[in-house]
């Protein structure tokens, strides 16, 4: 009788540990871990650690409308620490120990770089949210930010009209890295298309972190003394821009004199700086803050409450995240599955809303549609929109200005599925011309 009692009871137990290992594994099917490959120490803090907390922010906001696909996202965050051989390190982490279905990072190229050859080696899908140089595409990265045509470009056309100043010298002045280097090639170009002579081009790099900008803006200041307009590009990245603007006010360069338009400063960035001596120069995105619009009023406010703190600015590379988060949720419930080839091949045609108004798309060269802002910096750190394209501007991988290039397309969606494919040649180059 006492062992029929025993059997009973083991067999119970068993059946209750069954059952217990049942229900954790649906709990386990029921999350969905996504990464963040963001510095939050280092040179390039001052801009990343924000699109570290705005993923946050956007992985709550799904998870309290029951997650995607009824899954809530785990999120895996991961401090590469501006250093670029350490974010390839860590996206190998997130997918190969931390199985991530998808992960949101980086900020400059070099880290993007970086990083690319891990995710098409592991077949990993990476969204990247800020303003890059072009000239690469890859299957497994989508380009949430500002490609040449949607930033550099409509900048410099700007600086060159009536309403810009008419600017015709130009320093092209940047961080010593990839994307300035390869901006500023396709704005030589580009400015050499419109008659402008390399005697009119001034071209200066400074390594990540610089502190010393004396003797360049001294350069500068002599370079726009020889009889035409000058005005500056900026492709300075990182912590480099306080000390970079706090020598321009020092030096008595204001708007009206040598306008300064920068691709890689935004509200974040000025936070850190006093802005009156600033005010007049320029800075070209995709979205401030200032943009007056249903949907960025309801964002700014979500992100005053997430982050508990109303002082907080919001910034471009903040929206180009928060709208491929989105787009990645999309394209997860229209494959209805969080497998990266099926959501690689649902998010061409997938939208979204932009903050400004508008709707963006998901195109087939795994860029997106964007409107094209310029703002004037305000003494309060803000941007003023003095100048914003009539509809949205389709980001462009390939640059028309480069002989290499301007006879490609990428268009990953069947029958091309290529990334540089020759609208001469109808062939595609394949994957070692691709970045």
């Amino acid at each position: 009788m006492k062992r029929r009692s025993f059997v009973k009871a083991f067999a119970l137990a068993a059946s209750l540990a069954c059952i217990g290992a049942a229900t954790q594994a649906v709990a386990q099917q029921k999350t969905v871990k996504v990464g963040i490959l963001h510095s939050l120490s280092g040179t390039m803090a001052i801009s990343e650690t924000v699109l570290k907390d705005v993923a946050l922010m956007a992985f709550e906001e799904i998870n309290a409308k029951g997650g995607v696909m009824g899954m809530k996202i785990e999120p895996v965050v991961v401090d590469p620490a501006s250093n670029w051989p350490l974010f390839a390190e860590k996206a190998r982490q997130l997918l190969t120990q931390d199985k991530v279905a998808a992960v949101f990072g980086c900020w400059t190229s070099v880290s993007r770089k970086s990083v690319l050859p891990v995710f098409e080696e592991l077949n990993g899908l990476l969204f990247y949210p800020v303003q890059y140089e072009g000239e690469e595409i890859s299957r497994n990265v989508f380009y949430t930010g500002a490609a040449p045509n949607q930033q550099a470009i409509p900048a410099v056309e700007y600086l060159m009209s009536a309403d810009g100043g008419g600017a015709k010298r130009w320093v092209l002045l940047g961080t010593d890295y990839v994307y300035p280097r390869t901006t500023n090639k396709i704005l030589r170009a580009f400015l050499k298309s419109k008659g402008v002579t390399d005697a009119d081009i001034m071209e200066e790099y400074t390594p990540f972190g610089h502190a010393d900008y004396q003797t360049i803006i001294a350069k500068i200041k002599k370079f726009s003394s020889e009889g035409k307009k000058t005005a500056v590009v900026s492709t300075i990245n990182g912590d480099a821009n306080v000390p970079f603007y706090k020598e321009l006010a020092n030096q008595g360069i204001k708007a009206e004199d040598i306008p300064v338009v920068a691709f890689s400063v935004g509200e974040e960035e000025l936070a850190g700086v006093d802005t009156k001596p600033l005010v007049g120069h320029l800075a070209a995105w995709n979205y401030f803050e200032s943009v007056k619009s249903p949907a960025n009023t309801d964002f700014i406010n979500k992100w005053h409450v997430y982050t508990k703190n109303p002082k907080r600015v919001t910034n471009d590379p903040m929206e180009a995240a928060y709208i491929g988060f989105n787009m990645w949720v999309k394209a997860v419930e229209k494959a209805k599955t969080t497998d990266v080839n099926a959501v690689i091949d649902a998010l061409p045609g997938i939208e979204a809303p932009n903050l400004t108004g508008g709707t963006s798309k998901m195109l087939p060269n795994h860029h997106i549609t964007k409107p094209v802002l310029i703002g004037e910096v305000q003494a309060d750190g803000q941007f003023d929109v003095v100048y914003k394209t009539t509809g949205l501007v389709a980001g462009d991988a390939w640059s028309d200005f480069l002989p290499g290039s301007r006879d490609l397309t990428a268009d990953w969606t069947k029958p091309i599925s290529c990334g540089n494919y020759n609208t001469k040649t109808k062939t595609c180059l394949g994957l070692k011309a691709m970045h």
